[in-house]
């Protein structure tokens, strides 16, 4: 009875949330037979999506974020309740950082992917390099900046002319939903776009399909690893974002209203669960006192609570154990002195 129910959950993705520990997301996880198929249609769906004239790639790229953005709000609430951070900022990842970079992406794409005329033509030859689409790329998402890291990828993939396979963070599946529905929405042709729930082991297989041509991830060094084992025996490239331990030097000159209000942003915002969150100070001696007097006082100036209330700036970690793993640490520090 237990293998079998150990079965069963391995077979189904399932999203506890952080604001109450309720399952929030339940469904089966996809199977290699359902990568198959997807990458059949990537494939024969990116034939017809190169050609399709860069003005209409722009067009569409608008109105997948116009649908994302009327629905913002609601995407809010989603968000928090998936992930954890406060509701007073979830909308904004979709109205302000993913609008910014799309119309970046889109005002920039013709420019950046026109091709490049050498300047020492040669008479009776015409030279120059071309960009080609790369094919089919995978995108391995994560949880904590679910909307901008994804779009990153996805829109300048699609404006380039490749397909896009989409696996979203567990913790996070109901973003890749979003994506699917704007992109619909917007009318994007059948197989462009799509996205999957998969387990590591078939995501590796994904990831190392000889259908794949790129890869790009966003995750911890460790499984940065996996996914250049996975692609070794294939000569494509991987587009990397590893976690890091981010440091932060006040110098004795600093302006150290400045450096407070950043650095206390750096460290808490999103619950300290940034790719660049700070997790070192380093403060000049002639300053630090000071210092840390302010950054206690703005930090004590944060309203932890229910994220799902507006009032609260400061909302739980995304699961127990990332929460037990930091009070180890600090457990660690007052130890240490």
């Amino acid at each position: 009875m237990a293998q079998a129910a150990q079965k069963e959950q391995t077979d189904m993705l399932r999203t506890i949330s952080p604001v109450d520990e309720s399952v929030l997301v339940e469904r089966p996880l996809q199977t290699f037979a359902d990568v198959d198929a997807m990458l059949a249609r990537a494939k024969a769906a990116q034939k017809a999506w190169k050609l399709v004239p860069m003005a209409e790639k722009q067009a569409l790229m608008l109105k997948f974020m116009d649908a994302l953005v009327a629905k913002a709000d609601e995407i809010g609430v989603e968000l928090t309740k998936q992930m954890g951070r406060p509701v007073r900022y979830t909308a904004g990842e979709v109205t302000g950082a993913m609008v910014e970079r799309i119309k970046y992406m889109v005002d920039m794409a013709p420019k950046a992917l026109a091709d490049i005329i050498p300047p020492d033509a040669k008479e009776g030859f015409k030279r120059f390099i071309r960009r080609e689409p790369v094919g089919v790329v995978a995108i391995i998402a994560p949880w904590n900046y679910p909307y901008i890291t994804s779009i990153n990828t996805i829109v300048p993939a699609l404006l380039a002319g490749n397909t896009v396979v989409l696996k979203h963070s567990a913790q996070t599946p109901l973003c890749a939903d979003r994506f699917a529905e704007a992109f619909k929405a917007a009318g994007l042709p059948e197989g462009v776009f799509q996205h999957i729930d998969l387990s590591h082991a078939d995501s590796e297989k994904l990831m190392a399909d000889p259908r794949v041509d790129f890869v790009n991830f966003t995750g911890s060094v460790k499984a940065g690893h996996t996914v250049q084992k996975a692609i070794s025996n294939k000569f494509i490239v991987a587009g990397l974002e590893l976690g890091g331990k981010d440091p932060a030097y006040v110098r004795a000159d600093a302006k150290l209203g400045h450096a407070i209000e950043s650095l206390v942003d750096g460290a808490f915002f999103n619950s300290g669960q940034c790719c660049c969150g700070i997790e070192r100070i380093y403060v000049h001696a002639d300053v630090y006192d000071d210092f840390v007097k302010g950054f206690v006082d703005l930090t004590n100036q944060y309203v932890l609570g229910n994220p799902l209330d507006a009032a609260t700036t400061l909302g739980p970690m995304v699961r127990t154990a990332a929460a037990d793993f930091v009070r180890g640490q600090v457990e660690e520090a007052v130890a240490a002195g």
